[in-house]
């Protein structure tokens, strides 16, 4: 049994990480400051005697005693990071910086949750771990895309100059049950929209692409990553490989959803990524690990999800 701080732990992420490592036998502390968490994501769990829910905001030290970290707070989808900009910077900067403070402190292992935003609107595609990237750093999107940035150079900073042992993931679209129905994500946006029956509100013409990988696929690999031999460090890139455009995604929504809502198309927001698909070779050959549910699988749990969700009144 190890004791594993999972910042962020109260969100759509965070939460499956959490059942999966209390699952394993572990003793969880989960921290989260609930701006796009939730406490409904670890309800079922507040009783386990290893699992503790703690409310606070990253931006602040945080005095534990922890054998490992998974730093994944910081909100994810442009609405919520658009939200409160400087914020979002402070969430990965300062959060980067008092995490691994606290690793620094305790000889712990930490793992940055980063994403595939670091490679901004791609010139290289697939994205390989070794492109750089092309991130606007003045643009609407950029207090999420540098701050991730940021907060990359100073885990690497902390393994050089302090000899830390440090992991790094880079997330590609990530979705399933427990995605905040309002986060202005593709995935739980056309979802919610069929199942309202409402216009499905498609940005652009519809032909960029993404990948999108099933969140227990996610989790599997981020342990496995976490578990790896001390000096490997990443980055890695972590997604699902198989590539849809927008128009291809809302088109199987609405297959599996039925009801009669129609395709209306808006102008494509700044800096949104044309392209966006992941090189998963390392993770192949080091962490043996590939995606195994395919698209429709993983939407049929998260429309299930939502369909409860908006009988409940929850969304």
């Amino acid at each position: 049994m190890q004791r594993i701080l999972i910042t962020g732990g109260a969100g759509f992420l965070g939460s499956h990480l959490c059942d999966r490592l209390i699952g394993d036998g572990h003793d969880v502390l989960c921290a989260d400051n609930f701006f796009t968490g939730s406490k409904r994501n670890v309800a079922h769990l507040l009783n386990h005697p290893y699992f503790e829910l703690m409310r606070h905001d990253v931006t602040f030290p945080l005095y534990v005693e922890v054998d490992r970290i998974y730093n994944l707070a910081c909100p994810a989808s442009p609405i919520h990071y658009q939200h409160d900009p400087v914020q979002t910077t402070k969430t990965s900067v300062h959060g980067a910086i008092n995490m691994l403070g606290l690793a620094k402190r305790l000889d712990a292992r930490i793992l940055q949750a980063s994403t595939s935003e670091v490679y901004g609107d791609p010139e290289v595609h697939p994205q390989t771990e070794g492109y750089w990237g092309r991130v606007n750093p003045i643009g609407l999107r950029s207090c999420y895309d540098e701050g991730k940035r940021c907060a990359e150079t100073l885990f690497f900073d902390y393994h050089r100059q302090h000899d830390l042992d440090i992991k790094v993931v880079r997330i590609f679209n990530t979705y399933g049950p427990r995605m905040h129905p309002n986060d202005g994500r593709v995935v739980s946006n056309f979802i919610v929209q069929a199942l309202r029956g409402e216009d499905i509100t498609i940005y652009g013409d519809g032909s960029q692409t993404r990948s999108f990988c099933y969140v227990d696929d996610l989790v599997e690999v981020i342990v496995r990553m976490m578990d790896t031999e001390r000096g490997f460090t990443g980055p890695v890139n972590i997604g699902n490989p198989g590539e849809f455009t927008m128009l291809e995604l809302a088109e199987k929504v609405l297959s599996l959803v039925g009801g009669t809502s129609r395709l209306v198309f808006q102008p494509l927001p700044s800096d949104d990524p044309k392209q966006r698909q992941p090189d998963i070779t390392l993770a192949r050959e080091k962490l043996g690990w590939e995606p195994k549910v395919a698209l429709e699988d993983g939407l049929k749990e998260t429309i299930g999800y939502f369909r409860k969700l908006l009988v409940e009144g929850q969304a």
